[in-house]
């Protein structure tokens, strides 16, 4: 255990689990969808729908969504933000089932791109992403993540290994999620370093993927 798993993240706000990881969450579903959401439909479960406004969970989530830190002052001022960033949100509650009691599942759009993302806040500011796209995933935004969307065929796998072995790249975990057995398929690719444009453009460029995104790390002192 480190230290941050005692003492939890330099933020603003009086929960590490309420505050803290709500902006980080935000913040992931804001880089994994490119920019700043012009409309998000954000469902808060368990807790964080029935204590989350007198910690500031909605104000703490509306923030990462703007692209602000968990020690961004400015997290108070969320709504006025969103505001003028011309943010149309709401908040609703929702059973999400057997999952974290800490949990929100959120839809965002911009320019026509939808992304939807279920995750949970698990603690000293630490979150856990268990759900894109419908897609059931793993990652906690610790390390630069390619994410990658293609028909479920073999050699998938092997391609992006060569490509990121090429460029010197380390893979700290690959995984491969699908709905079925020859449907669409998700891989998540998590690295030590960040890989260079020139990686990124290579694996848009081949047919064989339908969507390549890059998640950088969220770098919060987590």
């Amino acid at each position: 255990m480190g230290i941050f798993d005692i003492i939890g993240p330099v933020m603003i706000g009086p929960s590490s689990s309420h505050t803290a990881g709500a902006v980080r969450i935000g913040a992931f579903a804001r880089m994994l969808l490119g920019t700043t959401p012009s409309s998000a439909v954000i469902q808060l479960h368990g807790s964080f729908a029935a204590t989350g406004e007198g910690h500031g969970t909605p104000l703490a989530l509306l923030a990462g969504l703007l692209g602000l830190a968990p020690d961004d002052e400015r997290i108070p001022t969320a709504e006025a933000l969103a505001g003028q960033k011309g943010l149309v949100y709401r908040f609703e509650p929702v059973d999400l089932g057997d999952v974290h009691p800490n949990s929100v599942r959120l839809r965002l759009e911009s320019a026509g791109t939808v992304l939807q993302l279920c995750a949970s806040s698990v603690g000293g500011g630490r979150i856990l992403v268990w759900n894109i796209d419908g897609f059931e995933v793993d990652l906690e935004g610790d390390y630069p993540t390619i994410l990658l969307i293609y028909p479920d065929r073999p050699g998938a796998v092997a391609i992006v290994s060569a490509i990121l072995a090429n460029a010197a790249l380390n893979i700290a975990t690959i995984k491969t999620h699908r709905d079925i057995r020859g449907g669409q398929a998700l891989m998540t690719v998590e690295l030590d370093a960040e890989p260079p444009a020139s990686v990124l453009e290579s694996l848009r460029f081949l047919p064989q993927f339908e969507q390549v995104r890059f998640l950088p790390s969220l770098g919060f002192g987590g």
